[in-house]
Parts: structure tokens; sequence; C-alpha cells
């Protein structure tokens, strides 16, 4: 007999279909209660499954930032409160749950499909001179590029405002599953793959 668990109790995960294939192996869906595996997802000690998806996004929320200005920090040792995190999480999910009538996970993963960047840019020297150069980005980085900017974007949003961070959470991760503009994390994907494209 085999026992599956719904996230937070609520939600079933495993059930979910992802569209894009390149990301497939990289968003891990498999039936947890807890997103809290502290690293412990992995079979072994070379990381050969990631995180829980709802776990690597309350892991972005755990970055810190400003440090001279807006969110400079996008990586580093983690210091946030993650009791806190976890109710903000599920409060999220409730809310997007609560607005598009659909399994909220469901409406992560695809906004995180709709929002990952397929192309960026570097800079290369060359005889002295720097150039940009386009290159294409590995399934790991646009997972991990598209939850920071729905994390930034909706941070800045909250921030000197009345408007708390699950609202500005819901409201970031369901512009980005309707492709709207509106959403930080569509606008700067656009932004990027218009300068890589530039950049050929």
């Amino acid at each position: 007999m085999i026992v599956t668990f719904k996230l937070f109790n609520k939600w079933q995960t495993d059930i979910i279909e992802i569209n894009d294939i390149s990301l497939k192996p990289y968003i891990n869906l498999k039936s947890i209660l807890v997103p809290r595996t502290h690293g412990r997802s992995g079979l072994n000690r070379l990381w050969t499954e990631p995180a829980p998806i709802v776990e690597r996004l309350m892991n972005k929320m755990m970055v810190p930032g400003h440090k001279g200005r807006k969110h400079k920090l996008t990586s580093g040792h983690n210091t946030g409160k993650s009791t806190k995190l976890y109710k903000t999480v599920e409060k999220t999910l409730l809310l997007i749950e609560q607005n598009t009538k659909k399994n909220p996970v469901e409406v992560l993963v695809k906004a995180i499909e709709n929002a990952a960047p397929r192309e960026e840019i570097t800079t290369i020297e060359y005889g002295g001179a720097r150039y940009p150069q386009a290159v294409d980005t590995s399934p790991l980085r646009r997972i991990d590029i598209s939850l920071r900017f729905m994390v930034q974007g909706s941070y800045q949003k909250s921030f000197n405002s009345k408007v708390p961070i699950e609202k500005a959470l819901a409201d970031e991760i369901i512009a980005a599953y309707n492709m709207d503009q509106k959403s930080a994390a569509i606008s700067k994907k656009l932004e990027l793959e218009r300068q890589a494209d530039a950049s050929r």
C-alpha cells in the first residue's frame, strides 16, 4: 500500500503535470506533508534530487537582501525565520486557491515555467575590450532566477506599504501564471531575453 501525503495536508502535488520538458527533472513534486527537508531531500551527498519546489520558494524568501540598495544580495546564508515563512507560504497558497479555484501548486509550477528565462547575457573579454554575449540558461538556473524574480518583485510591492507579503506574493504568482506583464518576473524575463537577442 502506497501512502501519499498532501502538501500542508491540503493539496495533492504528485499528480501535477510539468509541460516544459527541460524543467521536468528539476521540479520536485513528490508528495510531502511539510516542505522543510533541511537539505535531506537528496539521495546522497551529490544532490541527486532537488528540494521540493515549495521549499525552494521558501528558501528564496529567506535570502538576505538590502545592502546599500534593495535586494542587492541574491544569495548567501539564509537567516530568516522558517516557521514564519512556513505560515506565509501556506497563506499565499490559500489566497491563490481562492482567486483561481485551482490547485495552487499547479499555478506556481506554471508560473515558474512562464517566468523562467531561456537566454541571458554574460560578458566576454576579447582583445582588452569587453562584449556582452548571449548564452543559453541551464534548467536549474532558470528555476532559481524565476523564483528570485517573483520573491523580489513581491517584496518590493509589500515593502513600506500596507500590502502584506502573502497578498503581494499571491498576486505575483497569479500574474506570472497568466503571462501578465504586471508580474515583475515576466517583465524581467522579457527584458533579459531582449538584451540577449540584441547581443547575438
